[in-house]
């Protein structure tokens, strides 16, 4: 209590970080260059400091645990920490670049690690540009499910290739994702829905979910309340788009 006290930023009856000391612009520029490092390959990520009651030492890794969950441009966390108790065994980190977002994150995980021993070990977040850097953290056929929620529109067509979802990009994304990994996109924006719905729909490396299949996953039924965006468009009555798909094998 008294360090709540001393610290401004942080909810004295939880503990937990308030949301108004770390505003920052809705989206920033992946395209930019920002300056924050970055591991040289999968092998250089310290998990001692993102998980460390699964690795309590930098030099202490045990290969068994590898983060199967990525939440890109993760903004304040709300479906991490949904997910965190929904797959307790799951290692999962959220990719955010804006800094004070990135930080807020990072104090909501360990205030809930205070509040509750033992739960959201298996959560983190890392400030990182994931247009760029993906394969730094990630190696071939690691990841299980992909996340993009809400992501930027870049309305302008001439802004398009800073969408997070797009051809190109898919390729990366499909070499990190193991077969039978799911990407899942959800906006309010329909042009960008149509757009990740395309972009999904003509890779070859990619195929829709069935509805009974979206049924049956319990992620599927987070995308549109766990985050401020989704319950921000709830409350205002919008529509959302979208779009789930599978990692698959092509044809040969």
């Amino acid at each position: 209590m008294l360090e709540n006290k001393s610290n401004p930023t942080l909810n004295k009856t939880t503990g937990l970080p308030r949301k108004r000391f770390y505003r920052a612009r809705a989206h920033s520029n992946p395209l930019s260059d920002s300056h924050f490092p970055v591991p040289l390959s999968p092998s250089h990520v310290d998990y001692s400091l993102h998980y460390p009651q699964y690795f309590p030492s930098s030099d202490k890794v045990d290969g068994s645990n590898k983060v199967q969950f990525a939440d890109i441009g993760c903004g304040f966390g709300g479906l991490l920490i949904s997910l965190s108790t929904l797959f307790p065994e799951t290692l999962m980190i959220g990719m955010e670049l804006r800094d004070k977002v990135t930080e807020y994150v990072k104090e909501r995980i360990s205030g809930l690690r205070v509040a509750h021993p033992g739960q959201y070990q298996n959560v983190s977040v890392v400030r990182t540009n994931s247009m760029k850097y993906i394969p730094n953290y990630f190696e071939k056929g690691q990841l299980s499910k992909m996340f993009f929620l809400f992501p930027d529109p870049h309305f302008k067509e001439k802004n398009h290739r800073r969408r997070v979802i797009s051809p190109h990009l898919l390729d990366e994304y499909a070499y990190v994702l193991q077969v039978g990994g799911i990407i899942y996109t959800i906006t309010d924006v329909e042009e960008l829905g149509d757009w990740m719905e395309s972009c999904l729909e003509n890779h070859p490396m990619f195929e829709a979910l069935s509805n009974e299949e979206l049924e049956a996953d319990p992620a599927v039924k987070l995308l549109s309340s766990a985050t401020e965006e989704g319950q921000k468009v709830a409350r205002n009555g919008g529509q959302t788009y979208q779009a789930v798909y599978r990692r698959i094998t092509p044809a040969s």
